[in-house]
């Protein structure tokens, strides 16, 4: 396998820890990984490029060796596209456009990048990427929210959605698999895991990456308010799963880049976490009954978060960006680690050299 190394590097927002592999003049690929993992999840992807490609893939603040500086929850994914920002201007790539892979939350935060920095990028490619609306709590491709009519709250997003239990695990580091229905390694093996290609993967390793997730009201989860509306949880201004909340997080203005580097979206025909069938967005967890109390489909269906990717891709096509889909049968969340292969073929097919 490639050489796949990791350095301290420090920015004037923090302090970042940058997994690397290939020659330092070779053509800069950044990497930016999703919720719940670091930079070292993409050590499969590198490992299938080209010899002339130079990784750069950062842990993101709160993940993995990163600084893990507070999370304003209130400017979206921003504070992750501002570290970025700064990252590539450290290593002399200001002003010199790479390509870019982004992975769930990664691709929000490349999303937030093209809007704030758009000279940043020369490619993106989409995996499995989060909404471009923001991670449940809206109704159509459009990406209305829930209970618009004045009482929108986002209520049944951000923080107060993860699984107390789940948190629990994650703070106290458990590596087990004793009880699946709350193991970190578990719900990663089920959720975002390799599938098919698990014995050409490093779980441990994996795990050990998972679990340095800073949890904290400021990290992961971050905090949560109560709500009237179902179900009575509202994002709170703090942490990452609120930044992804559609009360903060709407990157639409991706539509307005003076420039629109090409796009190619990544996504599985099994992902239970990005798509229209997501088993974390309250909208289907109500109608499954899981979730008692659902008010019905016409107030607060399932999000149908591949419809508004692509409802929102759409646009950005006709307003002049090249788009491309690429459907993976059979495949779920975790892209990078089931078909690293397939993912480096579909990146080199997009690069912009």
């Amino acid at each position: 396998m490639t050489p796949f190394t990791r350095s301290i590097v420090s920015t004037p927002r923090l302090d970042m820890n940058v997994w690397t592999s290939g020659p330092e003049d070779g053509l800069p690929l950044l990497m930016v990984h999703g919720n719940l993992s670091s930079g070292g999840f993409w050590k499969y992807v590198a490992a299938e490029l080209p010899d002339d490609i130079r990784v750069i893939a950062p842990d993101m603040r709160g993940f993995g060796r990163t600084e893990a500086k507070p999370v304003d929850a209130t400017r979206g994914l921003k504070d992750m596209s501002d570290d970025v920002h700064g990252l590539l201007e450290v290593l002399g790539l200001g002003g010199q456009p790479v390509n870019a892979v982004g992975w769930s939350m990664g691709a929000g935060v490349l999303m937030e990048q093209l809007i704030a920095h758009p000279g940043d990028l020369a490619s993106m490619t989409f995996l499995a990427p989060i909404s471009p609306f923001g991670f449940g709590g809206t109704i159509n491709a459009e990406g209305t929210m829930a209970y618009a009519d004045g009482f929108a709250d986002g209520a049944g997003t951000g923080g107060g959605g993860a699984n107390a239990e789940f948190v629990r695990r994650l703070l106290v580091k458990d590596d087990t698999e004793f009880v699946p229905m709350t193991s970190p390694r578990v719900t990663m093996r089920t959720y975002f895991g390799a599938q098919d290609n698990a014995a050409a993967i490093d779980e441990d390793f994996l795990v050990e990456e998972l679990l340095r997730v800073k949890i904290s009201d400021q990290h992961y989860p971050g905090n949560s308010l109560p709500s009237l509306n179902w179900p009575m949880i509202a994002p709170g201004d703090k942490g990452i799963n609120n930044a992804m909340s559609p009360k903060y997080f709407n990157t639409t203005a991706i539509l307005d880049a003076p420039a629109k580097p090409p796009i190619t979206w990544l996504f599985g025909s099994q992902d239970q976490i990005s798509s229209n069938r997501s088993m974390f967005d309250f909208g289907m967890l109500g109608m499954l009954g899981v979730v008692p109390g659902w008010p019905g489909p016409l107030v607060y269906p399932a999000q149908p978060m591949e419809d508004q990717t692509r409802f929102v891709l759409n646009q950005y096509a006709e307003r002049g960006g090249k788009v491309r889909e690429v459907p993976l049968a059979g495949i779920g969340h975790g892209i990078p680690l089931a078909v690293p292969d397939r993912v480096a073929e579909e990146i080199l097919q997009t690069m912009v050299r």
